[in-house]
């Protein structure tokens, strides 16, 4: 069983790597590091806490592959990659996952100034 589940998590994390190129550079870059570090965090998690953080994760590979296949087949069209955030699900969080979350966002935000990135535009470049 634990053989299967380091599998099942090395072949969701390459798969997550393997969909973040169809991001924008910006978005790419900085989602490598991200899930790089959050699954290093969780190498030593509890069982519970090692399906629920799978669960996930294998939510955003899905929706992300989604998000890819509309970007590849709207040429004309800006897809918005990722999803908000509802207040039931930020009421779950705990502190740290805010605190993550916070520097999430100002990673974001400074990789749209660094790179020059507008998300005011309609169209694809």
């Amino acid at each position: 069983q634990p053989a299967l589940h380091v599998s099942r998590v090395r072949a969701l994390y390459r798969r997550i790597l393997l969909l973040h190129r169809a991001l924008p550079v910006a978005l790419k870059a900085l989602g490598d590091e991200y899930v790089k570090e959050e699954f290093r965090r969780h190498r030593s998690v509890g069982p519970a806490d090692a399906q629920r953080f799978l669960r996930e994760w294998e939510i955003y590979a899905e929706m992300l592959r989604q998000q890819a296949n509309e970007d590849r087949q709207n040429s004309r069209i800006k897809t918005c990659f990722g999803t908000p955030l509802t207040e039931e699900k930020l009421n779950d969080f705990h502190n740290e996952q805010i605190g993550q979350l916070l520097e999430l966002m100002q990673e974001a935000t400074k990789s749209n100034k660094q790179f020059n990135i507008s998300d005011d535009s309609e169209y694809k470049n």
